[in-house]
């Protein structure tokens, strides 16, 4: 049988949505009347799947733009439907318009909204469509959505200073692959010509570098080619049990950045924890998700053992200590937060600090990578014009001894 969600009215005169599980539409008025409910609308099957551009996910930026504007207006006393109707119509990102339009129409139906989030699990992410629930739930959908709006607000704030780490050595390096094959394109072939005409044999360095510069201007192609089957070869390779593994180690034993990657796995777990927590989630749930939102693998599947710690009656301190990744800091104030019984106000604190650490951290690897960049381009520049000039100095020293 189905499961349909019915708004309904009882005999106070109160609305609210159910759940019924019935074999047809019929046979759901047929149970809702049985149950002393009158029907308000016509019943909506769950599961059902939406129409919106399943492909894409909605950056963190966008679902906080959204959260803030759709709890304000929920504040200020408009409907539900109100609202997702005057978000669709002023948001820019068109996939949150769609997804947006299919749950109102899910809404409209008499459905709720956590459901019509639902249809787009691409669009709105597990943590999203739960507190929408447990809002719904609760009678305080807008305090819902004011921490929706902090979490995804930090959250994109966390992933941009991680990304920008991350992004400056790619583009120091590009830009050095740059001026390589600029010099072994335009530079070399000039030299190469003049030490053709002194007939003189070259450096091994210097001879390396004219073969190189003829393979690029000849044979580019095959260059192309070896380098998108090192790429491909890389992505299959992470997509493997084993592979995922080794990286996930990678990520976290890795010098300067695998400091990096336990801060912000800190500072995610704690904030998601908190905003889930504060808003009745249970905490088997929230660690389940906390787990899923992580990338890295090792992490990832040391969360979800941890929950069936927990679910055995452990506190979570426990296994948060014995999985030796993060700083002792997080189980030490998730301790804290059980003697005392507000773990989320802990978890608040702790997401500050390491927020604050990641920041720390993000500037403290940029400033040290910045000398680095500079030696490597020393070296590499400089390596070329040694083995360009060499065999001219040589050429010259033997004009000066005859």
């Amino acid at each position: 049988m189905a499961q349909y969600n019915a708004k309904v009215m009882d005999k106070n005169g109160k609305t609210k949505t159910i759940t019924v599980e019935a074999a047809s539409e019929d046979k759901v008025k047929e149970k809702v009347k049985s149950e002393g409910y009158t029907l308000q609308g016509k019943p909506v099957e769950k599961g059902a799947k939406g129409t919106g551009k399943k492909g894409k996910k909605v950056k963190d930026k966008d679902l906080a733009v959204f959260c803030k504007q759709f709890g304000s207006v929920l504040n200020a006393g408009v409907t539900i439907l109100a609202a997702l109707d005057m978000m669709a119509e002023q948001l820019d990102n068109k996939t949150l318009q769609t997804a947006l339009r299919e749950a109102e129409a899910y809404v409209q139906k008499g459905g709720t909204l956590a459901d019509g989030f639902k249809l787009n699990p691409k669009v709105f992410p597990p943590i999203m469509i739960n507190m929408t629930a447990a809002g719904e739930m609760s009678g305080n959908l807008e305090t819902s959505f004011e921490r929706l709006t902090t979490h995804f607000e930090n959250a994109n704030k966390l992933k941009s200073k991680v990304k920008g780490a991350m992004t400056y050595p790619i583009i120091i390096l590009l830009v050095v692959l740059i001026v390589v094959i600029v010099l072994l394109t335009t530079v070399i072939p000039q030299f190469a010509d003049m030490f053709a005409d002194m007939g003189s044999e070259l450096p091994a360095a210097t001879q390396m570098l004219v073969n190189l510069s003829e393979f690029i201007k000849t044979r580019w192609y095959i260059l192309i080619l070896i380098v998108a089957a090192i790429i491909f070869a890389f992505r299959a390779f992470g997509k493997t049990e084993v592979g995922s593994t080794i990286y996930a180690k990678i990520g976290i034993k890795a010098p300067l950045f695998g400091n990096l990657t336990i801060k912000s796995a800190a500072a995610s777990f704690a904030r998601t924890l908190s905003t889930l927590l504060a808003s009745g989630i249970p905490l088997l749930d929230a660690i389940e998700q906390v787990a899923k939102m992580q990338n890295n693998k090792i992490i990832r599947e040391g969360l979800l053992d941890a929950k069936t710690q927990v679910a055995k009656g452990l506190p979570l301190s426990k296994p948060i200590r014995d999985m030796e990744i993060f700083p002792p800091m997080l189980p030490q104030m998730i301790k804290i937060g059980e003697e005392t019984g507000n773990i989320e106000d802990m978890m608040d604190k702790v997401a500050e600090y390491y927020e604050m650490e990641v920041e720390t951290a993000t500037d403290a690897l940029t400033a040290m990578m910045e000398p680095m960049v500079i030696v490597l381009m020393a070296v590499v520049v400089g390596g070329i014009v040694i083995a360009i000039y060499s065999p001219m100095l040589s050429m010259y020293d033997a004009i000066d001894n005859y």
